[in-house]
This record gives C-alpha cells, sequence and structure tokens, in this order.
C-alpha cells in the first residue's frame, strides 16, 4: 500500500511539473463608440498576445464616450471594467465612486502624455483616468471651393458668401457643448465654487449680447442644424461649413476632396463688435470601474488601450489628435489638417472638466429655443437657464 502511494504521489509530482496549473479566465467587459468597434478589437487582439500567461475572455459594448456616465450611473455592478468617457463627467464619475486610482505605473503613464491630457484626467491630485486623445474640441470644417480664408475668418463673412451660393453653414446650436461657444466668446463662465456646485454666468450683460447674436444666426437663410451624419452627408453638397470635430475628418476629407480645409472658429458680432468665437476642450479618457472584479487586470487593458502604440494607431485608423507626446511629435499628427484647426482653437478654449451634469440639459433646451426662432425675451430664457444649470 505505502508502495503505491508513494507511486501515486510521485506520479501526481510529475504531472503538476509537466502540466500547467489551468490559468483562471479572466473576464473583462469594454465600453467604447460604434466607430471604434474595429479598433478596439485589433487593439484587444495586440493585447491578448503580449500577455499569453492570462486566459483572458474580453467582450466589447457600444457605449460612447458622451453616453458613458449616463450608463454608468444607471447599473455600476453592469457597467463595463473598462471604459472610455470624456474628461468632462470626471468630477461626477468620482463622485459616484465610479474610478479606480490610477497606480500601475502612473509616473511613465504621466510623463508618457501632455500635461494638458493628465490635468484633464486629474482631481485633487489624484490621477483617475488614462488620456487617450487630446483631440475633444472642435472646430470649423469648410468647403473651398466656396469659402475663401480670408471668408471663414467671420461668422458673418461666411453666411453672405453661403447665401449667395446657396449654400447652409451648420451648427448644432441645440448642444451645449456647441451653443456655449457664444457664450464663452463673450467671456461669459462656467466654473465651480468651493462646495464643488456649478456657477454660470451665462445670464449677465455680456450673456445676453451672446443669446442676441445666437438668435440671429438660427434665423439666418443659410444656418442649418443636425448631426454629425447631416454633416456627413451634406458637406460638399448642401453645406459649405461645419462646426464639428476631428472624429468627422476622415469622412469630411473624403467627400470635400481636393476642397478640403479647416480652421480655428470665426468671430461673431456681439454687441455690435466681432468677438472671438470660445469653444470646450477637453480629452477622451480610459477608465477602470471599482467593481471590477479584475481591477489588475483591468488597469493593464486600460494601460494598454492608450500607450504610444495604441494612440499611434488611432490616429493612423480614425486621424484623432493623441496626447501621447511622442506621437503629437510625428510629422504626420503635425500635417493633418483638422488637428492643426484645432490646435488654433484651443488658445481660445475653455477646460470642460468643470463643466458639471447640470449644464447640458438646459443649455440643450435654450439651443433648441433658439433653433425654432423663439422670441421670448432673452434675459428671461438665460437667467431660467442659468437657474436650471446651477439650481438656485
Amino acid at each position: 500500500m505505502k508502495k503505491l502511494l508513494s507511486l501515486v504521489l510521485a506520479l501526481a509530482m510529475l504531472l503538476s511539473l509537466s502540466v500547467p496549473a489551468m490559468a483562471e479566465t479572466v473576464t473583462l467587459k469594454v465600453w467604447g463608440s460604434q466607430e471604434d468597434q474595429a479598433l478596439l478589437t485589433t487593439l484587444i487582439d495586440f493585447f491578448k498576445a503580449a500577455n499569453p500567461d492570462k486566459t483572458w475572455d474580453i467582450t466589447l459594448g457600444v457605449v460612447g464616450e458622451p453616453d458613458a456616465k449616463t450608463r454608468y450611473l444607471e447599473d455600476p455592478a453592469a457597467a463595463a471594467d473598462v471604459f472610455a468617457f470624456a474628461n468632462d463627467q470626471l468630477i461626477d464619475l468620482v463622485n459616484a465612486d465610479a474610478l479606480y486610482e490610477v497606480t500601475r505605473n502612473k509616473e511613465a503613464i504621466v510623463a508618457a502624455n501632455s500635461a494638458g491630457s493628465v490635468e484633464s484626467a486629474t482631481l485633487d491630485g489624484v490621477l483617475y483616468g488614462y488620456p487617450m486623445t487630446a483631440d475633444n474640441g472642435y472646430f470649423l470644417y469648410y468647403d473651398k471651393s466656396v469659402l475663401s480664408e480670408e471668408d471663414v475668418q467671420t461668422l458673418d463673412g461666411i453666411l453672405a458668401k453661403a447665401n449667395a451660393a446657396g449654400k447652409k453653414v451648420l451648427m448644432d446650436v441645440s448642444n451645449g457643448w456647441y451653443v456655449a461657444s457664444f457664450f464663452l466668446g463673450a467671456g461669459c463662465t462656467l466654473s465651480l465654487d468651493a462646495d464643488g456646485n456649478q456657477v454660470c454666468d451665462f445670464n449677465n450683460e455680456k450673456g445676453v449680447a451672446a443669446g442676441e447674436a445666437i438668435r440671429a444666426f438660427c434665423a439666418d437663410p443659410a444656418f442649418m442644424t443636425g448631426d454629425d451624419s447631416v454633416i456627413q452627408g451634406g458637406m460638399g453638397d448642401t453645406i459649405c461649413a461645419a462646426v464639428t470635430g476631428a472624429w468627422n475628418a476622415e469622412a469630411l476629407q473624403a467627400k470635400l476632396g481636393d476642397n478640403y480645409a479647416a480652421c480655428k472658429l470665426p468671430t461673431f458680432t456681439c454687441g455690435g463688435e466681432q468677438v472671438q468665437m470660445g469653444s470646450f476642450i477637453g480629452t477622451k479618457l480610459i477608465g477602470v470601474n471599482t467593481q471590477s472584479a479584475y481591477p489588475v487586470e483591468a488597469m493593464m487593458l486600460a494601460e494598454f488601450l492608450t500607450n504610444e502604440a495604441a494612440q499611434a494607431k488611432r490616429f493612423e485608423v480614425r486621424e484623432l489628435g493623441p496626447s501621447n507626446v511622442n506621437v503629437a511629435a510625428t510629422e504626420e499628427v503635425k500635417a493633418n489638417v483638422a488637428l492643426a484647426a484645432l490646435s488654433a482653437q484651443s488658445a481660445y478654449g475653455t477646460s470642460q472638466k468643470l463643466v458639471l451634469g447640470t449644464y447640458w440639459t438646459p443649455a440643450e433646451a435654450f439651443g433648441l429655443a433658439m433653433e425654432n426662432k423663439s422670441t421670448d425675451d432673452m434675459k428671461t430664457l438665460l437667467d431660467s437657464m442659468v437657474a436650471q444649470i446651477t439650481g438656485k
């Protein structure tokens, strides 16, 4: 019996040495935009190949950066382990205890990315997100066969030329991201008070003047509103200029061909003066869900999806502006028409990190009223909007 037992133990030891133990399967869910699904699939395959010591079960879900916070808060436990989001959602996500602090390789991540992108992912000195892009802003695309470089310097010039040519100028005024351009350009501000509450002065004298400029723009025969699908479908046909971001660069370049051009936003007439349009600027980040069953592996994946090689691939495939300093310094990025326009506009940009979730719906409602040609008193409209934004 002892000999048999010894034989069994020896065989067990031999098998344990010659046959690897069954590795635990690491199950992760990743959220990304519809446009990023193919790219994410490729990057995740690279990640698995680079980490063969684990068995990976990684699934993809379609949740774009603008919707990440809302979808997360609906059911945090069912949310993705790793998800992309716009940095204006950072404060709300941190307040909801949604994001793990970035601790693995933090110094290397900070060193690899621009100071602005790191700042956009940081709150009270804590890094909560992995910078993925530094192009979350907007500018003007235009058709060179209709508009000259001189025309696009002013909104008045653009509208005059568009009307003469029977073309449209598109801006989604009922989107709080874009309508803010007029208020920010006029000198209004969005900020946080000492208690972290939203402060907004869009209803002051400057704001009223900006509001009237928006009303005049929406009343112009050349004005048109619409989303990305409308822009992509109409540019070069009915549309000669549109305000949007770098994510549309590839599609618009394909539509316009040799007539493809982009520049900073124009000036607009505000209170009888020419005022430069402002804009929101920000970054897209990747975060790790605090409820992930595999936080270490989720951090590994988040870092991989935002490293130098991934950002280079993201620019190559989608022409998205990198936050990685090495990728941003390449000649290909520097020569990009859309990113050059974004860079020019960034001088007039306002960080969107200090914009809380309470801003968006009231701003959208105001913009929609302008698109619908409201004749209501401007100060009254803005007082209502600001009261909803600030809760006061």
